[in-house]
């Protein structure tokens, strides 16, 4: 009999503290990046590339463009 490949074990975390020491991994931390990226520049086009074009973004409309990253970066966190 031949042994399976085992998958690499993910970061797990039991406590809060432990959480940013999972989100920091650099297996965990390229692929969140790289999903908050993509999904993100594809809802700041969607909401808020019009209102940046015309030159007419606020405070509100950068602070709503940052969220369009941090959204999706912190839900594929939820994956790990």
């Amino acid at each position: 009999m031949t042994a399976e490949p085992s998958a690499p074990e993910l970061p797990s975390w039991a406590s809060a503290s432990e959480a940013f020491r999972v989100v920091m991994a650099p297996r965990n931390l390229r692929r969140t990046a790289v999903t908050a990226l993509v999904v993100g520049t594809i809802l700041f086009c969607i909401n808020q590339l019009d209102v940046v074009l015309r030159g007419e973004a606020t405070l509100a409309v950068w602070v709503k463009s940052a969220s369009t990253y941090l959204v999706p970066f912190v839900v594929s966190n939820g994956d790990c």
